[in-house]
């Protein structure tokens, strides 16, 4: 049968039956603030490429912590900013290094938000790559195996600094299996891994750099991030990550990225997280800005089609002001 019998605008004929028949919908629940914790004392400073995201010291990161408490947000992702920085990334692995103080005051301030440690070295060495480098005859290169030494021991240190969860981001060979290892060996067998499996070399990346004071001081990251243009290599690296133990799988970028995140969802049983990046959301923050767009309608149907690809759950800047338009539908 076909028109006139069937009419698909009849599910549509109110805001009650389109309630109704709504396949995807978003939850305050879905979403993971990112949040910068910096040293110092009296710090609340706005990152000036991503209007309305701040670097917090630990004695106003709580702040921050209430309203995305009280915005309904259960769960943050941590990037700490530390003073001192070394050719080894040194900071990021000390007991009382920045990240792990915030951890700690964290877990004390709110026990039952999850708190998600990003693991990489890129903001902790003095080059800014996420690995150890070492300079060859062909110049400067990623020694891939002695990196995951010290990502693995950073790994066991924001566990014991009471992470509810582990996200390693820095793209190595074999980083799942070195930081699973280490932590199990450690007694943390319980502590996941939300593995950043597919991280695409993107020009998406811009703002979070200033945020992270992580850009690389030489070269960029293309030996070890995925090229924009392929496909197939993400299911390549999302199995691996599978075969060693990861407990999520990130997709990095999500908004030109979809059709991974859909890739992914169709073949892994694992959930599916999309980060929703920097300069995805500096783009509409900035238009916004110029008063092009209604930012809460483009946020909102920004976070339903990554919803929609398949993401389970979303990092996103955008995450207590979306849980509070929420809220207010």
């Amino acid at each position: 049968m076909a028109f006139p019998v069937v009419r698909n605008r009849r599910l549509r004929s109110s805001a009650g039956l389109r309630s109704l028949v709504r396949e995807t919908r978003l939850d305050a629940t879905d979403f993971i603030m990112p949040i910068f914790i910096t040293e110092g004392e009296g710090v609340q400073e706005e990152i000036s490429s991503m209007p309305g995201v701040y670097h917090w010291s630990l004695d106003t990161m709580e702040r921050e912590l209430a309203e995305i408490a009280e915005a309904g947000v259960q769960s943050v992702m941590v990037f700490g900013v530390p003073d001192h920085k070394d050719a080894l990334g040194t900071s990021a692995y000390d007991d009382n290094g920045i990240t792990q103080r915030a951890i700690r005051k964290m877990k004390a301030l709110y026990p039952e938000l999850v708190v998600i440690a990003d693991n990489c070295l890129c903001q902790y060495t003095d080059h800014g790559h996420c690995g150890v480098v070492h300079t060859t005859e062909c110049g400067a290169e990623i020694d891939n195996d002695e990196s995951l030494e010290l990502l693995a021991r950073t790994a066991v240190s924001q566990a014991r600094a009471g992470a509810d969860i582990i996200a390693p981001s820095n793209m190595m060979d074999g980083f799942v299996w070195a930081i699973r290892n280490a932590l199990d060996e450690a007694g943390y067998k319980n502590v996941p891994i939300m593995s950043y499996s597919v991280k695409y070399s993107s020009a998406y990346y811009g703002p979070f750099r200033e945020a992270a004071h992580s850009a690389p001081q030489f070269g960029d990251r293309r030996t070890y991030q995925m090229d924009p243009a392929n496909s197939r290599e993400a299911l390549r690296e999302a199995q691996s990550d599978v075969d060693e133990g990861a407990d999520f799988l990130m997709v990095k970028p999500a908004l030109a990225y979809l059709d991974i995140i859909r890739m992914l969802r169709d073949r892994y049983a694992l959930p599916i997280v999309a980060y929703n990046v920097s300069a995805e959301y500096s783009m509409v923050k900035a238009a916004a800005l110029q008063g092009w767009i209604d930012e809460k309608a483009i946020v909102l149907e920004t976070l339903t089609g990554m919803k929609r690809a398949g993401a389970d759950l979303i990092i996103t800047y955008h995450a207590k002001d979306a849980a509070r338009w929420l809220r207010e539908e």
